[in-house]
């Protein structure tokens, strides 16, 4: 399909078919706690949380090593607890920025104080709890006592409601009230006290596992050799395992045949755009991420857009990006995954437009989706990488010299040009 097809195809599916978005800033959230708040207090018997089901946990990040643990479960809709951990099924079901939010805010964090310390032999106590939710292939019931009074936290402003959380107990103790199920190969890689991490995450995902459930069994220090298994804060875990598997599938490409032709690919969800462009040539890799004034990472509406860039070349970063976080690890992996599928490499632009309608963070979960669907349809193709740029420029909401500033792939082309002017 030539490009300026492809381009117009885009434009009427837009404009019969595209998910309705959110016109304006949300909050009947805040009023969904109160159903939160009455299931929650109707399953309290003494110090007890009873009928509780867990589907996953959470680590925080701050105060670390010394963190916030805990053990998530949905209050009022234990039967169907595994809709509420985070996966590409979300994406599969059209998940609304309301929708997220309310699966979120439907979780109770369970949790308490711990240093993230060697948890290699932690099978007791809440720890143990913990990890036999964490590497459980369904979600376990669970029974937590709670920490003197409740400590519940109900109350979300108009100014929180960008980030919203469930509600929040102090938890002294919570042990199984089943036995949990745990896979075959979650069992190797915990036995095998001399297996790195890295190698026991992409052994999994050979294995069939997505990295939705690896990044959980590595945040309960479930994974590594035993002298090195930590609690892993799950907003560290879910980069790290995009960023190990990310590299065992590079280095899977790094010998396949390049892409012929310059490819184009297109995909949009909670009011984030994606351009995929795979041109020929040797892998390398870069994310541009245009945040339009009034998004949720760019709210002054007198701003204008902030252009943010990551890349890396043949042989990978040294370090971590310094502009994009983890949206960058979650596209790579999208692209790596579809190249691997056909056996190609390719030089990799990716444009990333967040328009005013994501107006609350979701996770890196819905980048990773995106991209990874955004391979689902044919792509257009163009006869250049440049030819595809200059196409692609009226769908953009920069100019490709703003553009060109900012993006080391395509002040190379411009660099190209002048070399032959």
């Amino acid at each position: 399909m030539r490009l300026d097809e492809y381009f117009e195809e885009i434009e009427r599916d837009e404009a019969a078919e595209r998910r309705e978005l959110v016109k304006e800033k949300s909050y009947a959230i805040t009023d969904y706690l109160d159903d939160v708040e009455y299931e929650f207090n109707k399953r309290v018997s003494g110090d007890a949380l009873l009928g509780s089901t867990s589907p996953t946990i959470f680590v925080g990040r701050s105060s670390y090593p010394n963190v916030s643990t805990g053990l998530l479960s949905p209050v009022g809709h234990e039967e169907r607890a595994a809709d509420f951990e985070t996966s590409g099924q979300w994406y599969d079901q059209g998940f609304s920025i309301e929708d997220v939010f309310q699966h979120r805010t439907g979780l109770v964090n369970t949790s308490r104080k711990t240093d993230v310390g060697n948890v290699a032999d932690a099978w007791n106590g809440f720890l143990g709890t913990q990890r036999e939710v964490a590497i459980a292939d369904r979600p376990v019931d669970i029974e937590v006592g709670l920490d003197g009074p409740l400590d519940v936290d109900f109350s979300v402003s108009e100014a929180d409601v960008s980030s919203p959380t469930g509600p929040r107990a102090h938890a002294k103790s919570a042990t199984l009230t089943e036995n949990p199920h745990v896979p075959r190969p979650v069992k190797k890689t915990l036995e095998d006290d001399d297996w790195r991490a890295e190698g026991a995450m992409n052994y999994l995902y050979n294995r069939g596992y997505d990295v939705y459930d690896i990044n959980t069994i590595l945040s309960a220090g479930a994974l590594g050799e035993t002298e090195t298994r930590r609690l892993v804060p799950t907003r560290w875990s879910i980069t790290a395992v995009d960023d190990t598997v990310g590299k065992f599938l590079r280095g899977g490409v790094h010998n396949a045949t390049a892409v012929d032709k310059t490819e184009v690919y297109y995909n949009e969800y909670l009011g984030n755009k994606f351009w995929v462009l795979l041109a020929p040539g040797d892998w390398e890799f870069e994310l541009v991420e245009l945040k339009a004034p009034g998004s949720v990472w760019n709210p002054d509406p007198d701003r204008g857009m902030w252009i943010a860039a990551d890349r890396e070349g043949y042989e990978g970063r040294t370090g971590y990006v310094t502009e994009t976080a983890g949206a960058y690890y979650a596209a790579r992996l999208g692209v790596l995954e579809h190249l691997r599928e056909r056996n190609r490499q390719a030089s990799v632009l990716v444009l990333r437009h967040v328009t005013p309608d994501y107006w609350g963070p979701t996770g890196v979960w819905q980048v990773r989706e995106t991209v990874r669907n955004a391979f689902d349809a044919e792509g257009g193709q163009a006869e250049s990488f440049g030819n595809a740029l200059r196409d692609l420029e009226p769908q953009l909401p920069v100019s490709l010299g703003r553009l060109r500033r900012k993006s080391t792939m395509v002040a190379g082309v411009q660099s190209r040009l002048d070399a032959f002017a």
